[in-house]
């Protein structure tokens, strides 16, 4: 196979490893650099024998990705530096695929606490169908290994993120009512729109830890300190999701992203960092 074959064969499928990258790691230009690897790793390696390159593709992206994690993970338990994953917005249709299923802020949260491998196996299988003797050598695991390490993993999922309304129009009308009842500075009102055990998560940046804030009462509070603020933000699409984003003076100063479950927001998850806005071309 010539190397422009090669080359047009890798750009078709590149969308796809970007979707598999984004999902791994949570941040777009991690994603990047994991799918410029792939194609490094596809431009040395002699694939005439390779009847699946599709596969082989998905599975040397994961296996990049994988390392990456491990990298990650080391670094962050020694500097203590943790971030929320880097949101979309659905607007721009280059990044359309990678929110075709609404992976959203609150489900890359709860993946970010998974095991490297965990999340190999979880991502690989349950979004991707990937069998599971195909990822089983990338973890050096047994496929029924693999397979447990993916159940736990989905268990873990399922338990603690969230699964939104699928109305988007549902959606809106309890965010719209709760910037509503902020610019408002009605306390009940907001508390009303949250659920009672509602998590509020903000990134500021500066290496710092997040900033975490639990109870309905609690985050409504918060808000209330913000009401000048509210009376700027406006509502956008976050991962799928409706979201907010606050552009006072036509500059972005923060992204939220939101998830709303019968009628009320369970979670927010907040970007603030100034650096990390200007990175995702907000």
């Amino acid at each position: 196979m010539n190397e422009d074959s090669l080359a047009e064969r890798f750009e078709a499928r590149r969308g796809h490893l970007r979707a598999v990258a984004y999902r791994m790691l949570g941040s777009l230009s991690e994603a990047e650099d994991a799918v410029q690897e792939t194609w490094f790793r596809l431009s040395r390696t002699d694939v005439s024998d390779v009847g699946n390159l599709p596969g082989w593709l998905t599975t040397v992206t994961g296996r990049v990705c994988l390392d990456m994690l491990r990298t990650r993970r080391s670094r962050r338990e020694e500097l203590g530096d943790e971030r929320l994953p880097d949101p979309i917005l659905t607007h721009d249709p280059e990044h359309e695929i990678l929110v075709a299923d609404q992976v959203g802020i609150a489900l890359m949260v709860v993946m970010e606490a998974l095991a490297p491998a965990e999340r190999l196996a979880f991502v690989l299988h349950d979004m991707f169908a990937v069998p599971f003797d195909e990822i089983a050598p990338i973890i050096d695991r047994t496929p029924a290994a693999t397979r447990q390490l993916a159940s736990r993993a989905r268990r873990r999922v399922r338990d603690s993120a969230p699964a939104p309304d699928p109305d988007p129009a549902r959606q809106r009308q309890a965010v719209e009512a709760f910037l509503a009842a902020a610019r408002e500075g009605d306390l009940e009102a907001l508390v009303s729109l949250l659920d009672p055990d509602v998590v509020l998560r903000v990134d500021v940046g500066a290496g710092g830890p997040l900033q975490v804030v639990r109870g309905a009462r609690n985050v409504a509070g918060r808000a209330m300190m913000f009401r000048e603020i509210a009376k700027t933000i406006e509502t956008v699409v976050v991962n799928g999701a409706i979201g907010a984003v606050d552009a006072t003076g036509g500059s972005p100063r923060s992204l939220m992203a939101l998830t709303v479950v019968d009628g009320r927001i369970v979670t927010m998850d907040i970007i603030a960092d100034p650096g990390r806005l200007r990175d995702l071309g907000l």
